[in-house]
C-alpha cells in the first residue's frame, strides 16, 4: 500500500479501540473536520509511528487523539525565545545558543474534544498559549551534523506550549510552569518529512475565541530545526520518540495590550500550514 504521510491516532467508530491510521483524504484539515462533526476516514496502520504499514482496511474516526502516545514519547524538549519577533516583544536580547527547557510526558494532551486543564494553582489570570511547530524524532542519533539533521526527523505536527506565567516568572527555570498536566496538546495529524521537506517555510497561527492572536512563519526562527537537532545532540543521545517544541512567534497573551488569558471554556487553536488545526477548549479544574 501507499507510504504513510499523514498519520493520525484515533478511536475508531467500528470497534471503540485506539488505532493508527493514514488519512484517506489528505487535502482536508482533520482538526477542523472532527471539530465540526464531519466524517473522517483513515486506512488502518499496522505497527508503530516509527514503522507504519498502511493497509487497505478503512476505519472511521470517532475521536482524534495525539498522534504521539505517551508510550512512544520518551522526552519533550522545548526551545524558549526562538523567534526574533517574540524576543523583541519580550524586550530580551537574542539568545546566543538555544534556550532549553523540558516537559514531562504527563503534559501530553489530545486535540478536541480533549480540553486543556488549568489547575487551581494557575487560575490567576496568567494562563497562556504558545503556538509551536512540533518535531518528532524518528531515528535515534547523537552528535548529529546540521546537514544530516532532517534525516532523523519522522515528521511534524502542531503543539501548544501552555504556560502558567506567574509560576514562570518566579524562577529562571521554566520546566515546572510549562510542564503541568495537559500543557502540551499535540495534533491533529503527524505529517511526515516527505510532505514537508523544508520546515522553515510554514505559516503558523494561534487563534483564540475566533481572533488571530499569533501570526508568524517558521522562517523567523533564530535557530532553525537543523541547528536545534545538531546543537542538542552534542554528547547527548536523541532517541526516536523525542519531541521538539521549536519556539513561538510574537503575540503571546502575556505581552498583549490588553493582556489575553486562557479563560474557562475558551477556544484555542494552533494552525500550521500543511498540517492543519489543533483545537482545544480550556477547562478550569475545580479541585
Amino acid at each position: 500500500m501507499a507510504k504513510a504521510t499523514h498519520i493520525i491516532r484515533f478511536i475508531a467508530s467500528e470497534d471503540n479501540r485506539v488505532h493508527l491510521g493514514q488519512l484517506k483524504d489528505t487535502s482536508r484539515d482533520v482538526g477542523l473536520d472532527t471539530f465540526e462533526g464531519k466524517k473522517v476516514e483513515a486506512y488502518l496502520i499496522n505497527g508503530s509511528i516509527f514503522t507504519p504499514e498502511v493497509t487497505s482496511i478503512v476505519y472511521t474516526v470517532k475521536q482524534l487523539l495525539s498522534p504521539v502516545s505517551m508510550e512512544d514519547c520518551n522526552y519533550i524538549r522545548c526551545l524558549g525565545l526562538n523567534y526574533k519577533d517574540h524576543a523583541n516583544e519580550a524586550n530580551m536580547a537574542l539568545p546566543k545558543a538555544p534556550i532549553l527547557f523540558t516537559k514531562p510526558r504527563t503534559a501530553l494532551a489530545d486535540p478536541y474534544p480533549a480540553a486543556i486543564p488549568v489547575p487551581k494553582a494557575a487560575q490567576d489570570g496568567t494562563s497562556d498559549y504558545e503556538a509551536e511547530l512540533c518535531v518528532v524524532i524518528g531515528k535515534t542519533g547523537r552528535d548529529i551534523p546540521e546537514d544530516k539533521a532532517l534525516d532523523y526527523v519522522l515528521g511534524y505536527t502542531c503543539s501548544n506550549d501552555v504556560s502558567a506565567r506567574t509560576m514562570q516568572m518566579l524562577t529562571t527555570q521554566w520546566s515546572f510552569s510549562k510542564g503541568l498536566d495537559g500543557s502540551c496538546p499535540l495534533g491533529p495529524v503527524l505529517v511526515t518529512k516527505d510532505v514537508i521537506p523544508d520546515p522553515q517555510t510554514l505559516d503558523i497561527k494561534a487563534i483564540y475565541n475566533g481572533k488571530t492572536v499569533q501570526d508568524g512563519n517558521t522562517k523567523n526562527m533564530i535557530f532553525d530545526i537543523k541547528k536545534q537537532i545538531s546543537y542538542l545532540s552534542q554528547g547527548t543521545t536523541l532517541e526516536a520518540g523525542t519531541i521538539f517544541l521549536t519556539g513561538t512567534p510574537a503575540g503571546i497573551g502575556y505581552f498583549r495590550q490588553p493582556r489575553v488569558v486562557l479563560e474557562d471554556k475558551g477556544d484555542i487553536r494552533v494552525e500550521i500550514e500543511k498540517i492543519g488545526t489543533l483545537i482545544n477548549k480550556v477547562h478550569y479544574e475545580q479541585m
